[in-house]
């Protein structure tokens, strides 16, 4: 399998390189502009599969397609919040927030080896630019959802986003842990929630909770680094920051 990773931040690419090869996955060519991916691309073979950093130096890594037609899996690197990554998704394998982690890359890497890696056609790329331009100029103009539905026996339950305290998977099931401590199962995952939940109120701790800011009522240090977020009405959910997010929980508190 042909790996290239097109990143401007040399240090990163080494390290995501040193990452895939831990994964069995040889990088067999480094880019860092778009106007040297642009060239690369016109002269060699393409890749089975690209690690493609959204902002490169010179410009949005978008630039790159409307010059050369891609039909490489594309796997998205971004410091990008993660309300700006919902037009990242369509033919992309995955998108990875930085700083890496490594249970996320290797689950991107599994769901592209178990996705593309039988498929004998050329992958089509059809990103919408102008769109997704607008999702990095003008974050803040997005709209977020602010009511789910779950149902409730023969009843359809309304729940407000601001009552949620917590959302979580489990059992392959997406759950809204409200303010008076009761669990609604919904139609929908933690994916989806990531372009759906205002980024100033909700934070994905882990790949299994994202926590309402307004709703945490203890903070604790826990092992390896991690903390433990203890809720005001759903005390019994065990909701740990992983190591990989502490850095950045801390800085969304504030």
């Amino acid at each position: 399998m042909k790996t290239i990773i097109i990143e401007d931040e040399k240090p990163a690419a080494r390290r995501l390189s040193r990452m895939l090869e831990s994964l069995d996955l040889h990088v067999s060519t480094m880019l860092h502009s778009v106007e040297e991916a642009i060239n690369w691309f016109q002269n060699n073979e393409h890749p089975d599969l690209i690690f493609l950093d959204i902002q490169l130096s010179d410009g949005l890594s978008f630039e790159i397609f409307d010059v050369i037609e891609v039909h490489s899996a594309i796997i998205f690197t971004t410091a990008f919040d993660e309300y700006a990554l919902q037009a990242f998704k369509l033919n992309s394998i995955d998108y990875l927030l930085k700083p890496i982690d490594d249970e996320d890359l290797e689950h991107a890497v599994h769901k592209y080896q178990t996705r593309f890696k039988s498929m004998t056609e050329p992958i089509k790329i059809a990103l919408d630019f102008e769109d997704i331009k607008k999702l990095l100029v003008n974050p803040l103009e997005r709209e977020y959802k602010k009511r789910f539905t779950a149902k409730v026996g023969q009843h359809i339950k309304i729940i407000n986003s601001e009552d949620v305290e917590c959302f979580y998977s489990e059992n392959k099931g997406t759950y809204a842990a409200t303010k008076d401590g009761r669990d609604y199962l919904l139609d929908t995952t933690l994916e989806q929630l990531e372009v759906e939940l205002k980024p100033q109120v909700f934070f994905r701790v882990s790949r299994k909770f994202f926590v309402n800011i307004d709703y945490i009522k203890d903070i604790i240090s826990y092992t390896n680094s991690r903390l433990q977020i203890k809720l005001n009405n759903n005390p019994q959910l065990e909701i740990i920051v992983s190591r990989e997010k502490v850095k950045d929980f801390k800085l969304w508190l504030e």
